[in-house]
This record gives C-alpha cells, structure tokens and sequence, in this order.
C-alpha cells in the first residue's frame, strides 16, 4: 500500500472561482442525501398509529437526524483527506478523466487546503458525537444494543478511510451496507426498543443501496484504486470477477425481499410492492456490463435506492394502516 504523502503541489488548479462555503458544502457532500433519508423509513415505521407515538419520539427523530449529518460529512471529509493525500481522487479525477468534475474534489481543484479540509471534518466530528447523545437522552427507549450499535458507527465511520482506515484493508464494500442498517435500526430501537425482523430486512436494503452505486464507483476508478492499495472488489479482482460480483449482488438484494415474504418476515406482498426497484437494479446491471455505460449505471443507481427508500415508506405506512 502506498503510504500516505500530501500531494498539495500537484493539484489540479481551481477551474473557476467558488467560495469557501461552496467548496465546504461539495466536501460534505451534501448535495448526496442517500444516507440520510433512511430516517424517512425510520419515522413511516414508528409513526403509526399516531396514538402509540410517544411524545419524544420526534425530537429524538430530529436530533439522530442531524447528528447522522454531521457524523457522514465529518467521513466523507475524512475520505476526501485521505484520497487527496495518497493520489488517488487525483489520478481519479483527473485530467484523463474528462466524466468527473474536479470541483466536487475541492482538494484536487485546490479550492480547499488539507488543513481547511480537516478542521472542518473534527468540527463536524464533534458535533455529530454531541447531537447522537441528545437523541439517546431524550429518546423514548435506550436498550443496549441500541446505544452500543449507534457508538460502535461513530466510532467506525470515522476510521473509515481515516486512522485505521477500513476501506484500506478490504472492508469498504461491507461498511457501506452496514452503515445504512445501523442508520434505520439505531433510531429505530431509541424509538421502539425492541427488534423487528421486517425492520431488519429494511435496514439491509436500505444499506445495500449506497453499496449498488459505490461499487459502480469503484468499477470506474478501478486503476487508480489499484495504484494506492485500496482493495476494493473491482480491484482486487478481474473484470468478469467483479461483474459477477455485482451481478450476485444484484440477485440477492432481490432474493432477500422474496424470502422474506415467503418467511412471514415481511408481509406477503413485500417482494411485489418492491419489484419496480427490481427492475430498475436490472436495468442498472445492463447499462454497467453489457452496455459498459459505469457511470451511466452509477447514476441510475442513486434513482434505484430513491425508489427503494419510497417503496419501504409505502410498505411501512401500509403496516401501520391495515396491520
């Protein structure tokens, strides 16, 4: 693995004028809400029937919310450090790859310093860990498993691509899965305390949608991955390997959902309700392998967890309706 070298002096130049603030928002990539509107399968699953809803239900909703923001921008930051530092979002974003825009890099496009970039990660670090121990203070439930879980994802998300950095030691692609289930289950158990397995089965699809369009990142920046030792699955093996990979994927988002109807996990009309995510997660996997479209396919997958997050809402409030 490549060490980590700041690379500052080679830096693409800014390509047009951008203000701080802009820059610190394309850092945080905020314009990228996939993470955060889990909170809406979140609140579709404990708000109904509105009489059993306890009153600090929506304040402990509110402050997860937030706090999640600030804790996802503090990694992201982090990532864009890191990236930065051992050349990778350089050679990934560079010159030779025209698709990419480089200003929502604003350390490749030299609109951000490391240092900016860094004390704009701890602040939001801090904050994200202040906010998270107001929602466990003020939730309705504080089981265990619910509060372990909640400060074991903290913990591990800033050592994502940082510190110890996960995805630097072939854990990316399950991290990505596991942060959006810890992202639904943790409000949820401060909301209900107790576990439900339909929620579980949400929680993994919810999380595998983030993991669909980051995989298709990685298959694009496959070179530069394999420059600084990040093994991804793309990198780490060949091309065929990693369509199968994502191929398997792909089925498997969709068997979950059908054996969980078939189980009595999810309701019997689960897997039917969800079948336009189906078939859209389908037409991702063309466009990615058989069309060689990736960054077509990356993009149609931030529409497919849309649409997934909007089916479990349905699900959800059609629970809470009719049982």
């Amino acid at each position: 693995m490549t060490s980590d070298v700041n690379t500052e002096h080679t830096a693409a130049p800014q390509t047009r004028p951008e203000s701080k603030f802009r820059s610190y928002l394309r850092l945080g990539k905020l314009d990228v809400p996939d993470y955060y509107i889990g909170i809406l399968v979140v609140a579709s699953a404990v708000l109904l029937p509105s009489a059993a809803v306890e009153p600090r239900t929506i304040p402990m909703l509110l402050l997860f919310l937030v706090g999640e923001v600030c804790t996802v921008v503090a990694m992201v930051a982090l990532d864009d450090v890191t990236g930065y530092r051992d050349g990778s979002d350089i050679a990934n974003y560079g010159p030779n790859d025209p698709l990419r825009k480089k200003l929502r890099k604003p350390l490749v496009a030299g609109t951000l310093t490391t240092q900016e970039a860094l004390r704009f990660a701890w602040v939001t670090a801090v904050a994200g860990a202040l906010l998270w121990a107001a929602a466990i203070a003020v939730a309705p439930h504080r089981p265990m498993w619910t509060v372990v879980l909640i400060a074991a994802t903290y913990a591990i998300s800033l050592q994502y691509s940082y510190g110890i950095k996960l995805s630097y030691h072939g854990f990316q692609e399950a991290f990505l899965v596991a942060l959006g289930v810890a992202l639904v289950f943790g409000p949820y158990g401060l909301a209900t305390g107790h576990f439900s397995g339909f929620l579980l089965v949400q929680a993994v699809l919810f999380g595998l949608g983030p993991l669909m369009f980051g995989v298709y990142s990685n298959t694009n920046d496959v070179e530069g991955d394999r420059a600084v030792g990040r093994p991804t699955v793309a990198a780490l093996t060949s091309a065929r390997g990693n369509a199968i990979f994502i191929g398997a994927l792909s089925v498997g988002e969709f068997l979950l959902g059908a054996v969980a109807s078939v189980a009595g996990v999810a309701p019997w009309w689960f897997a039917l309700l969800v079948l336009p995510a189906t078939a859209l997660r389908a037409r991702q996997y063309y466009l990615g392998f058989v069309r060689h479209d990736i960054m077509r396919a990356r993009r149609l997958g931030f529409t497919v967890h849309r649409v997934y997050v909007a089916l479990l809402v349905v699900a959800n409030l059609l629970v809470g309706v009719i049982g």
